[in-house]
């Protein structure tokens, strides 16, 4: 937040971040689909601002413009939302006013912005200029107070940066304005401005590094828009599940982009993982730890990942021979297995035997019939059928030479 002062104009300016799921949903009559905005600025004038004393009711006319006129001004400084996937809310409560607290909106929104560690382009600083003109004589005016704007011939707002102007606004009460008068009151307005900026910068220079304790936390990761679906769950259970768990908030779209946050590091690390357990794809050569689902006289079933299944053929589960599954696993145990191999049709082959240490004088054991290729592999290596079938092509062919 920030609170800034010129004059006898005053405004509390304030910055909430919040998640893809808190953006403003707009419904309107000339766009056949919902539009989204995922930076708000809101403007508020209560009446004791200017001493008064009259009832607070609906946002009026005047609060919707001046809130759209700084809105704008700042939007053009702020970073893409691919770049901070944040919804950003700032609002300005007015406390005071004998200037223009529009451009006092602007320049507390741009420090509470930086205060709350959004990383924007350049600081910006607004600045509303006057006229005075009678005949052909005229004054523009700087920083006009609330009698020089009901008494004077213009109200022209510009804000912007150092570089250049991002939001402008013109009220006259004249006929028209000469182009002289108008190079005027921008080289005033620029001069107000680089002003204002200087004094801003003294209190904060740069957006700050870190972001708000009380913010949150937003971390994005894809997967194979194939396990959306998992994740998802049926009627929604799994994601649901993990925001209940963890606290964190999840949202995933078409395209496989899953954005976690989370005010806290920890509920948002936990979430991560709990996403990726679902959605991961199996490796091959990766070491997995899961519990074991059901035996078969061949071997037994892993749960290597949720929802995820791999065989540990019974000639796998350790060196040497073994003769029933159920003297090395039992159904429920959590085992510590290797992949091995991933066939065409997508099923796993595991190992407990390939992160076991060999024991000497143990005999190699015969792969079984059906065993992928790293069983081929080493039988390939030890110089059997493999090598003896070279030798016999290559018989044949001296055969058919001599034969010649």
């Amino acid at each position: 937040s920030a609170l800034f002062t010129r004059g006898q104009t005053q405004a509390l300016v304030s910055v909430t971040l919040g998640t893809a799921n808190d953006v403003q949903r707009l419904d309107t009559i000339d766009e056949p689909s919902e539009s989204t905005k995922s930076f708000m600025l809101h403007y508020n004038f209560p009446p004791f601002s200017t001493g008064e004393v009259r009832p607070m009711r609906g946002t009026s006319r005047r609060e919707i413009g001046h809130g759209n006129l700084a809105e704008r001004a700042l939007q053009a400084m702020l970073p893409p939302f691919e770049e901070f996937p944040y919804t950003i809310r700032v609002v300005s409560d007015v406390l005071e006013s004998n200037g223009s607290s529009s451009m006092a909106s602007i320049c507390g929104g741009s420090l509470a912005l930086f205060d709350a560690g959004v990383p924007m382009g350049a600081p910006l600083a607004g600045v509303a200029m006057g006229l005075i003109k009678e005949g052909k004589k005229y004054a523009v005016l700087t920083d006009i107070l609330g009698t020089e704007d009901h008494l004077g011939d213009m109200d022209f707002k510009v804000a912007g940066t150092a570089q250049g102007i991002t939001s402008i606004q013109m009220d006259i009460k004249i006929q028209g304005l000469d182009l002289k008068i108008m190079k005027e009151a921008l080289a005033q307005a620029r001069e107000g401005r680089l002003h204002i900026l200087g004094e801003m910068q003294k209190a904060l220079a740069a957006p700050r590094a870190d972001l708000s304790p009380y913010a949150p936390r937003i971390v994005t990761m894809t997967i194979n828009p194939e396990k959306i679906g998992d994740l998802i769950g049926p009627k929604g259970k799994t994601i649901r599940g993990i925001q209940d768990e963890t606290g964190a908030e999840l949202t995933v779209d078409d395209s496989g982009l899953v954005t976690i946050a989370a005010v806290g590091g920890e509920a948002m690390e936990r979430a991560r993982q709990m996403v990726q357990a679902i959605t991961a794809e199996p490796v091959v050569g990766e070491t997995y730890e899961g519990p074991v689902k059901s035996t078969t006289a061949f071997g037994a079933f892993i749960e290597i990942m949720p929802g995820t299944e791999g065989l540990l053929h019974i000639s796998e589960m350790r060196h040497g021979r073994t003769d029933k599954t159920e003297d090395v696993v039992k159904k429920g145990d959590r085992v510590k297995v290797k992949l091995i191999e991933r066939d065409e049709r997508g099923r796993l082959r595991l190992s407990m035997k390939a992160l076991q240490p060999k024991p000497e004088g143990t005999p190699d054991e015969p792969a079984a019939e059906g065993q992928g290729g790293e069983a081929r592999a080493e039988s390939s290596e030890r110089g059997d059928r493999g090598d003896r079938g070279g030798e016999r092509h290559g018989g044949r062919r001296g055969g058919e030479r001599s034969r010649r």
